[in-house]
């Protein structure tokens, strides 16, 4: 209750300040200083290239000149001299100056009667600002006092090196560039609520160095993407976004309509069988990275919208895909990170050395112990995923089986670069067949640190042998597949007038961008990530706190108004009278029953998606013990799991583990149940994050 009193107090305190900012803008534009009727402001150098920029100049012009020796002097004496040799210093780098003109964002200030400091943020970094009353003016200085946390300047001056040796620019001219009307997180704790990160990626890249840095490098991933298949002589191609059949991958697509052409179409799921009718076409080596998008789940690792690369090379096998998917990694890391060795979460992954190599009924053999090359049917295939606990359903061949073992029993030994090869025929529509084994294609996918990294193809190019596989992929849709390929005429058709043997590649660009950014969810590598929408209530308060300060009340032309300053929050109001509860207990049970029961408070570490399962979500906690808590619960129609993380929960800590799809499950989550107009609700208990993990329960 403390801390909700203190909440409701510090609303008020916020509200202010932006209404003060609101009266400085004001106050500005009424003195014909409006800062947003400023279009340009000339920027000549960066925080980086100015720091570098005075290093090189005083190396040059003050050569070896050493420090003075202090030693044996009395602490004045010493003082002295030190200064007497910073002046000395000053007086003659100052002589040969480095004009600057630097913009960004003021993220510090500390007022000091006639002299000033500030620190300018840009997207290079940081500098320090000294602002002096002689220097700028005294009108542009009092201005300057005026100015908040997170307005934006334009600076010109010199560069100079203060006694403590940070080096500065000492500041001739200051303008403002932007208002900020807005108060940006406290400094020190930075923004650190995973939602709001993600929602406000914009206050994330001001406030944490981290996640701006982390978007640079995904920049650079692709750019040397571009520049390792140039180097190749491929060539980048774009294809259409919206299909009438959504093909080239196992997945259910997003729907929408033409209405020009009054037609349904789908979102594309690959980039798969337009590049190889660019491959049929002539262009012999094409690849394009673009946006895809898969109606599925959302969790550490998946995001609905999602950018691909693929590409296509004539006249090679899936051997020559694992040479250059080896090369291109490699490649990457080097350019990229600086070394082929380098860590994922605590891991060192090495991609100096030869990437492994294992087909996908070698992998089983080695990590369960169970040789499908010896397994005949598709009866017997069922009959050891029954010994072996592997839930599959009744339309699943030997081919299905074979890949439910590869990953329950071997995805999670793969830390280490390692290409499995050789998938059953049944889970590959669109592959050759292994001329030593037509129940094989000749597929790998690369896994590193768990995770399948990219899948690869010799591409089938039998037109007949493919309308034969696309007519296994209807049956499957027929039979409740979801995830079901539809047969493709115009594809079939471009096959018909023939493509030459070609070997193919894609991967996702998010999950390679986490790998070399060492981030521990997709949604950290994508600036605007897939989030729930916030509800309907919060919108209709967002609409009307707008429509409120839209209506001046303020009949002067060019005054702000009382009414803009500051939105009225609208209070959201929650109608109870449809809610059904489930009658309380009649039998009571003993206080020390009761007292037995270990309620904790813990820390939602990471959560996903379990695989397999469309209920389950897997939570990794810290309970305050120092070892790390799996409690398994089937929230995931209620939420997804990166709202999650870094929540405090509550759970029962000391009941049996349960095996739950072949994972421990340590304890219980607390959650609220009801019953609304039929439909069950489920809302997770949600302690306040300054209670501490292990905290107990009375």
């Amino acid at each position: 209750m403390a801390k909700q009193n203190n909440n409701q107090a510090q609303q008020p305190d916020l509200n202010q300040q932006r209404l003060v900012r609101r009266d400085k803008l004001a106050a500005l534009q009424a003195a014909g200083k409006d800062p947003f009727q400023i279009t340009k402001f000339d920027q000549t150098h960066h925080t980086d290239e100015c720091k570098s920029l005075y290093d090189a100049h005083e190396a040059e012009i003050l050569g070896d000149r050493a420090l003075p020796n202090t030693e044996g002097m009395e602490e004045a004496e010493a003082r002295k001299v030190i200064n007497d040799d910073y002046n000395d210093r000053r007086a003659i780098m100052d002589a040969q100056p480095i004009q600057v003109a630097i913009a960004g964002r003021m993220m510090f200030k500390r007022v000091m009667g006639k002299a000033s400091f500030c620190n300018i943020q840009d997207l290079k970094g940081k500098i320090q600002v000294y602002v002096a009353r002689d220097a700028i003016g005294e009108e542009d200085y009092a201005e300057f006092k005026k100015s908040d946390i997170g307005d934006i300047y334009g600076i010109e001056g010199y560069l100079f090196r203060t006694k403590t040796g940070e080096i500065s620019v000492h500041a001739q001219k200051m303008t403002l560039l932007s208002k900020s009307l807005q108060v940006l997180p406290e400094k020190f704790h930075g923004l650190t609520d995973t939602d709001t990160r993600y929602r406000q990626r914009y206050v994330d890249l001001i406030m944490n160095e981290e996640s701006k840095n982390v978007f640079i490098k995904r920049s650079q991933i692709i750019k040397e993407i571009r520049n390792f298949l140039a180097g190749r002589d491929f060539i980048e191609v774009e294809t259409p976004t919206l299909v009438s059949n959504a093909g080239g991958a196992a997945a259910r697509p997003f729907e929408t309509h033409y209405n020009a052409l009054d037609e349904d179409v789908k979102l594309r799921i690959s980039l798969e069988l337009y590049l190889k009718r660019l491959i049929v076409g002539g262009l012999e080596r094409v690849y394009e990275i673009g946006r895809v998008y898969r109606n599925e789940g959302v969790d550490t690792r998946h995001n609905p919208e999602f950018t691909l690369m693929e590409l296509y090379q004539a006249y090679t096998d899936y051997e020559g895909m694992m040479e250059l998917t080896e090369s291109m990694f490699r490649y990457l890391a080097e350019t990229v990170l600086g070394s082929t060795k380098f860590s994922y979460n605590g891991i060192e992954l090495d991609f100096g050395k030869p990437f492994e190599r294992l087909t996908m009924n070698d992998a089983i053999k080695k990590y369960a112990g169970i040789d499908f090359d010896t397994v005949e049917t598709d009866e017997d295939a069922k009959k050891l995923a029954d010994e072996h606990h592997i839930e599959y359903e009744d339309r699943h061949t030997k081919g299905d089986i074979i890949n439910l073992f590869f990953e329950e029993f071997c995805e999670e030994k793969l830390i280490q670069p390692t290409f499995i090869m050789d998938h059953p025929l049944s889970i590959s529509p669109l592959t050759k067949k292994k001329p030593s084994d037509p129940n094989k294609v000749e597929r790998f996918e690369l896994f590193i640190n768990t995770w399948e990294m990219c899948n690869a193809y010799s591409e089938l190019n039998d037109p007949i042998d493919q309308r034969e596989r696309f007519a296994q992929q209807d049956a499957n849709a027929e039979a409740g597949d979801d995830e079901a390929q539809h047969t493709d005429e115009d594809f079939l058709n471009a096959l018909e007038i023939g493509m030459p043997p070609t070997g193919g590649i894609g991967y996702g660009i998010d999950r390679l961008v986490m790998l070399l950014t060492d981030s521990q969810a997709v949604r950290d590598v994508l600036l605007f990530p897939t989030m729930k929408s916030q509800g309907a209530a919060k919108n209709e308060a967002n609409n009307a706190a707008q429509a409120a300060a839209s209506e001046k009340c303020c009949p002067e032309e060019g005054v702000t108004c009382c009414c803009e300053t500051a939105a009225p929050a609208v209070e959201e109001v929650i109608d109870f009278s449809k809610v059904e509860i489930e009658p309380l207990f009649e039998e009571h049970v003993d206080f020390d029953t009761f007292c037995k029961s270990d309620f904790r408070a813990v820390k939602v570490k990471a959560c996903e998606a379990v695989k397999k399962s469309k209920k389950l979500l897997q939570f990794t906690l810290d309970d305050g013990t120092g070892t790390d808590r799996t409690i398994l619960s089937g929230i995931h129609a209620y939420y997804e799991p990166e709202e999650l993380v870094g929540k405090t929960l509550l759970a029962i800590t000391n009941l049996p583990p349960r095996p739950m799809m072949g994972i421990e499950s340590c304890g219980m989550l607390i959650s609220a149940v009801h019953t609304e107009e039929g439909e069950e609700k489920l809302h997770l208990i949600m302690l306040d994050n300054h209670i501490p993990a292990g905290a107990k329960m009375y």
